[in-house]
């Protein structure tokens, strides 16, 4: 499903303004200080890029954009083990929290607000050896090609994607508490709707300030989309892996793919 350059900019400022409603003062609240969290992330930076760390190499004077990279913790530590870490992300909120943290670490990252379908090719075409995407993002997009093509674009040639996001196959399944918006498939993995919902932090708050919050507009791919998406793009998909959330599970809650803008 996908609507006209209107309909697509509407998602974008929804989606906008539910992440800019008290996010800062959850994240400082509920996750902890920039301070307390610099200070956890100086002692251990590769805990912050999970097990993506090993995809990335050396990484010291290297250039990577993180997509959607929020409150900047990922962004930080790869500051500290010597990158050139560039945020895109739509909240200005995060960013505030985002280079307080990085100010506490000692580092500096940068920060751009605005959506990464529409950034800026003439400022920043074939400029990073690295993207990194994690945490959930792609029900956010309403376009994944023109989502993947942007990164594409911001890549130099013959360099790194690396991407990371809840597996489609929960659309099948039941999903463990707290509760995750991609309930509303109802069970169908080909799902196509577009579904209103909630932040993920929004549940941290009481059930009156839970009325307030601005809603997001989701929509939830299944994994053909996903990879036809990449590859429409011109993109090389080279590695492919799935992960459980917890070792034991038997089902799978992530993915992971490595690709690599072909030269």
């Amino acid at each position: 499903m996908k609507g006209g350059k209107n309909d697509l900019d509407d998602f974008v400022k929804t989606n906008k303004e539910a992440w800019e409603y008290r996010v800062y003062e959850w994240r400082v609240k509920y996750q902890g200080s920039p301070e307390t969290i610099a200070g956890e992330i100086i002692k251990n930076p590769k805990a912050y890029l999970r097990c993506h760390s090993r995809f990335f190499g050396d990484i010291k004077n290297k250039s990577v954009a993180s997509i959607c990279g929020s409150d900047g913790r990922r962004a930080v530590a790869l500051a500290l083990l010597g990158a050139n870490a560039t945020v895109f992300d739509i909240s200005e909120q995060q960013k505030k929290y985002a280079l307080e943290l990085a100010e506490a670490a000692q580092v500096k990252i940068n920060y751009e607000i605005g959506d990464i379908c529409s950034i800026d090719k003439n400022i920043y075409f074939c400029k990073f050896d690295y993207a990194y995407a994690e945490g959930g993002i792609l029900h956010y997009f309403h376009d994944l090609k023109g989502f993947f093509g942007a990164i594409y674009t911001i890549l130099k040639n013959g360099c790194t994607f690396v991407m990371s996001d809840y597996h489609p196959f929960q659309k099948t399944c039941k999903v463990d508490i707290p509760k995750r918006n991609v309930e509303q498939a109802k069970g169908n993995y080909f799902d196509t709707r577009i579904h209103s919902g909630h932040v993920p932090y929004f549940k941290y708050f009481s059930l009156e300030e839970q009325e307030q919050f601005p809603m997001c507009q989701l929509r939830f791919y299944t994994l053909s989309e996903i990879f036809n998406a990449m590859i429409g793009v011109g993109f090389l998909i080279e590695e492919f892996y799935e992960h459980p959330k917890v070792e034991g599970d038997l089902n799978p809650f992530e993915f992971t793919i490595i690709a690599r803008k072909s030269i």
